[in-house]
């Protein structure tokens, strides 16, 4: 399985807690819809693998144009070899819904949508500065439904005042919309964001770890409760609704970062990162130079990895593949120092997989780092 990930970076305006490569103006954006193109067209030999899941995520994905959107499209179906049904995800904001544009990102070949709601409240929406209201909110979602089968919405928690019971309410408006998909995560202090700012200024609290904490061990029984499936850390789903894009990068597969600040892996040892300057990558595509660099991972960088991703999914750290990447040797470090997180409830070991326990979720970053194997 391998896919392409496909960075837009538009926004309408910036959020107060985001930190990804974004531009308010969109001067450049067909120029920059020129260099994509061409940057997949560079890049055409690369992975030599049946592409079975692409991905637009920015930015703002949604505020491409339907004409945009084909260019796109029609490059990456003239370029690369698609599976027969691949999902082709959209991130898009609530402002950008409305029904023509659904048509439109249906008939472009979009099969599933992600929508960044983040909250249902308008005191959280202002905190967080995002273009749409809590009305906008709910009204993107039963669009989205009447036009696509296969979506999610994220959710944010761990707000500075939320109380639990407005968490409760965040998630049980979005299972009321019957949402197949629903990705959660924490709200965190990125430097050089205005969310930053505003609590080193004390505009606004701090976040609160323990409160965080709070939100998702209730999170994590809530969606159980309700069918849906912890599959990875932040996201939850159906059966048969999983996101393939998040699955490919949690399981290891190889995908192509396409666009300023994409970021790439060859399901080996080769990981590539991307500009982040819209001007200096579409300029560096002009003259077919690819604006990247490149990591070549250590063996030990490769275990951490591995160690990292594996234990955020719901099927764990496989004893067997880890043995068959790595050796004897990596695996008997790992047993060795997984037993302290084994005593104290953390990990569990079933069917000879090594899993973050209920315990231990809202920890396991700092578990995984306990089991990296560290050069001296």
């Amino acid at each position: 399985m391998a896919s392409i990930y496909i960075h837009i970076p538009f926004c309408k305006q910036a959020c107060h807690y985001c930190d990804f490569h974004f531009s308010t103006s969109m001067k450049h954006k067909s120029a920059l819809v020129d260099a994509i193109c061409r940057e997949l067209f560079l890049r055409k030999t690369e992975l030599n693998k049946t592409i079975q899941n692409i991905y637009f995520g920015g930015g703002t994905p949604s505020l491409l144009t339907t004409e945009e959107l084909e260019q796109i499209f029609n490059t990456i179906y003239k370029h690369y070899k698609i599976s027969e049904n691949p999902e082709i995800t959209l991130e898009a904001n609530p402002d950008d819904i409305v029904e023509e544009k659904l048509k439109a990102f249906k008939i472009a070949g979009i099969n599933r949508m992600s929508l960044g709601v983040q909250s249902f409240f308008e005191e959280d929406l202002k905190v967080m500065n995002r273009a749409h209201n809590a009305d906008e909110a709910k009204t993107s979602i039963a669009l989205v439904k009447k036009y696509f089968d296969n979506f999610s919405i994220d959710l944010i928690y761990g707000m500075p005042e939320m109380k639990l019971n407005r968490w409760q309410k965040n998630l049980q408006t979005a299972l009321d919309f019957d949402v197949p998909h629903l990705s959660c995560y924490a709200l965190t202090v990125e430097p050089n964001t205005a969310l930053n700012r505003f609590i080193e200024k004390q505009i606004i609290p701090d976040v609160d770890d323990e409160l965080a904490a709070i939100h998702f061990e209730f999170l994590y029984d809530f969606m159980a409760q309700k069918g849906y499936e912890h599959y990875e850390f932040s996201n939850f789903g159906k059966p048969g609704y999983f996101s393939q894009n998040n699955l490919n990068y949690w399981l290891g597969k190889p995908y192509l970062g396409i666009g300023p600040s994409g970021n790439g892996y060859d399901g080996d040892n080769k990981r590539t990162w991307n500009i982040k300057n819209n001007i200096k990558y579409i300029k560096a595509i002009s003259n077919n130079e690819l604006p990247q660099n490149i990591e070549i991972l250590k063996k030990i960088d490769q275990y951490n990895e591995f160690v990292m991703t594996r234990l955020r999914t719901k099927w764990g750290i496989s004893f067997e593949e880890l043995e068959k990447k790595f050796g004897r040797s990596y695996l008997e470090y790992l047993i060795l120092q997984m037993q302290t997180h084994l005593d104290e409830d953390n990990l569990e070991i079933v069917e000879n997989h090594l899993h973050i326990t209920k315990k231990g979720k809202f920890l396991s970053d700092g578990i995984a780092a306990d089991l990296f194997k560290v050069e001296f």
